[in-house]
C-alpha cells in the first residue's frame, strides 16, 4: 500500500452511515475505494451530483457524466443530478456532513490554503471555499510534506481558502486534530517516530496523552 492509499483508507474510517460526503480532486477521490461495505455514504460533487459510484470502466465512460474535476464517474441507483444552484444550496445550507480535500498548507489555527500558488495559473478556487465553510466536518487528506518542505505550519503563507475551518489532518505519518491549543497528534503511523513527525512539521505539534497507532 502506497502513502496515498494509506491516507485514503484511514480517512474512510471517519465516514458514517447516511453521511453526505464531498471528496475533492486527487487523493481524496481515492477514499471512495475504502468505504466500508456495511454503510451507505452519499458522495456529492459540487457540479451537481449526489450518489456517485465507483470509477467507470473504459467502455462504460459517459462523457456527459463527470465530477467537478472533469473525471468520468458513475451514478448509483437512486443517485441524481441537478444544476449548480441546487448543488451550492445544499453545500451552503449545511447539508454536507464531511468534506475531504487536499491542501498546500494548513496551520495551527485550522486555516487552509489549497487553491493557488502566487504566479501560477489556475482555473479558480472552484467550490473549495463554499465546501469548507458549509460542511459540518472538514478533513484534509495530504502527504505530510512537499518533497521534504513542511505543509503543516505555524501560519499559512499562501492565500487562504478559509479561516479556522479544518477539523482533522490525515497524512502518511499520522492523524492530527485541530484543537484550541493547536495541532494535536492523536494517531501515529508506527513506521515513524514522534521525532520524525515533529521534524516534518513546522507547527508546534502537541502529542495526545492517549496517542495510538494509526488505524489502517
Amino acid at each position: 500500500m502506497n502513502e496515498k492509499e494509506l491516507i485514503a483508507k484511514r480517512v474512510a474510517k471517519e465516514l458514517h452511515d447516511g453521511d453526505v460526503v464531498n471528496l475533492g480532486i486527487g487523493l481524496p477521490t481515492m477514499v471512495a475505494n475504502y468505504i466500508p461495505e456495511d454503510i451507505d455514504v452519499y458522495l456529492q460533487s459540487e457540479n451537481g451530483l449526489i450518489g456517485l459510484g465507483p470509477e467507470p470502466k473504459e467502455e462504460d465512460v459517459d462523457k456527459n457524466l463527470t465530477n467537478a474535476g472533469g473525471q468520468p464517474v458513475t451514478l448509483l441507483k437512486g443517485g441524481m443530478y441537478f444544476d449548480s444552484a441546487m448543488s451550492f444550496a445544499i453545500i451552503r445550507g449545511g447539508h454536507v456532513d464531511v468534506t475531504v480535500l487536499g491542501a498546500l498548507q494548513v496551520d495551527e489555527k485550522g486555516n487552509l490554503a489549497n487553491w493557488i500558488i502566487p504566479g501560477k495559473l489556475v482555473p479558480g478556487m472552484g467550490g473549495a471555499m463554499d465546501l469548507v465553510t458549509g460542511s459540518k466536518k472538514v478533513i484534509v487528506a495530504m502527504t505530510h510534506t512537499n518533497k521534504g518542505v513542511p505543509k503543516i505550519l505555524k501560519e499559512c503563507t499562501l492565500p487562504l481558502t478559509a479561516k479556522g475551518r479544518v477539523d482533522m489532518i490525515v497524512t502518511e505519518m499520522g492523524v492530527m486534530k485541530i484543537t484550541e491549543k493547536g495541532i494535536m497528534l492523536t494517531e501515529i503511523n508506527p513506521e515513524y517516530s514522534i521525532e520524525d513527525v515533529k521534524n516534518a512539521t513546522e507547527a508546534n505539534l502537541l502529542i495526545a496523552d492517549d496517542l495510538k497507532n494509526m488505524e489502517i
